[in-house]
């Protein structure tokens, strides 16, 4: 019978280091031809939105999608997980701890193929719960000695920074500007909402990674162009996606100052069909919009444990 995997059974069993074993191998997949992904879609109301992403991992077995509504009273996440080759459910997944997992890992894995090995100190902008999961994903993949978080909620980025600090055993401080944040850091990660522009291109220093994970729809914005003519390789997740959804390099593409063809996928630079960081004073970019195969990938290595050590409920359907 299919199981169902409550937001507790996935806090139970999902670690980090699994999820980014998981996301980078989905990115090998697509890079060799052996997955499919399709971009988000949205069915939209005046008071809520449907977000659907759909994918497959043949070799997993797997094929289905993630859907979720977003509303003034919150966001609700659930992975479905079918067998790709007798289309039966095998899983369904709460997937907000899922997703928040998922996406830092993303950014871990371009960190581990961008940055430059000595990376030791990171700026984060935002103190949600997605940069939770973005600083201690990237932690799990370099070496931080210090990150610097800035957030507009000085009380809550306080928490924030004592709770990272405690878990990871790293120090993890609050930036006193967006400045303090970017000037000195090797690595940049913005996982915000923000509408504009978080940072001035002048405080980057050569050789520094960004990741920015935020800007997934053409409200959002969290790099400038001046940041972008300073950044290459530009490298996202999935091209197809990037070219519908990605808010940081849409007006730049419509300005004809951005080709399609210079962006890279990730994949290919994981799998060495295109080059990544090729000196070290570059500054290198990862837009994350995030896509099926990377939370199929999680849903195939949960539902296995979940079976392995007795966790989930059997659903009355889908056997």
């Amino acid at each position: 019978m299919a199981l169902f995997l409550s937001e507790k059974d996935v806090e139970e069993l999902l670690t980090m280091p699994l999820v980014i074993e998981a996301v980078e191998a989905a990115h090998r997949e697509l890079s060799s031809g052996q997955a499919c992904d399709i971009p988000r879609q949205r069915t939209r109301l005046p008071q809520t939105t449907l977000h659907v992403l759909q994918g497959a991992l043949p070799g997993l077995d797997a094929i289905g999608y993630k859907a979720y509504t977003s509303n003034r009273s919150g966001v609700r996440f659930l992975v479905y997980l079918y067998s790709a080759s007798t289309g039966r459910l095998r899983a369904v997944v709460e997937a907000d701890r899922l997703g928040m997992m998922r996406t830092g890992a993303a950014s871990a894995v371009a960190t581990r193929w961008l940055a430059r090995p000595d990376a030791q100190v990171a700026g984060v902008f935002g103190a949600g719960w997605q940069a939770e999961g973005h600083i201690e994903a990237i932690a799990a993949v370099c070496p931080l000695r210090r990150v610097k978080v800035y957030a507009r909620r000085s009380e809550r980025l306080l928490a924030f920074c004592a709770r990272l600090s405690e878990r990871l055993g790293i120090e993890v401080a609050a930036a006193a500007s967006p400045e303090d944040a970017v000037r000195g850091s090797d690595i940049v990660s913005t996982v915000t909402t923000s509408a504009t522009p978080l940072f001035d291109a002048d405080w980057l220093s050569p050789g520094t990674h960004i990741n920015a994970a935020g800007s997934n729809s053409l409200i959002r914005r969290e790099l400038g162009e001046d940041v972008l003519k300073r950044c290459s390789p530009i490298v996202v997740d999935s091209i197809e996606t990037a070219l519908r959804e990605a808010g940081d390099l849409l007006p730049w593409l419509e300005k004809g100052r951005l080709q399609a063809r210079q962006l890279l996928e990730l994949g290919d630079v994981i799998c060495g069909r295109q080059t990544g960081r090729s000196a070290s004073a570059e500054i290198t970019l990862f837009e994350s919009q995030g896509m099926a195969i990377q939370d199929l990938a999680v849903a195939v290595r949960l539902e296995a444990l979940a079976r392995e050590r007795g966790v989930g409920s059997e659903l009355p359907f889908g056997g």
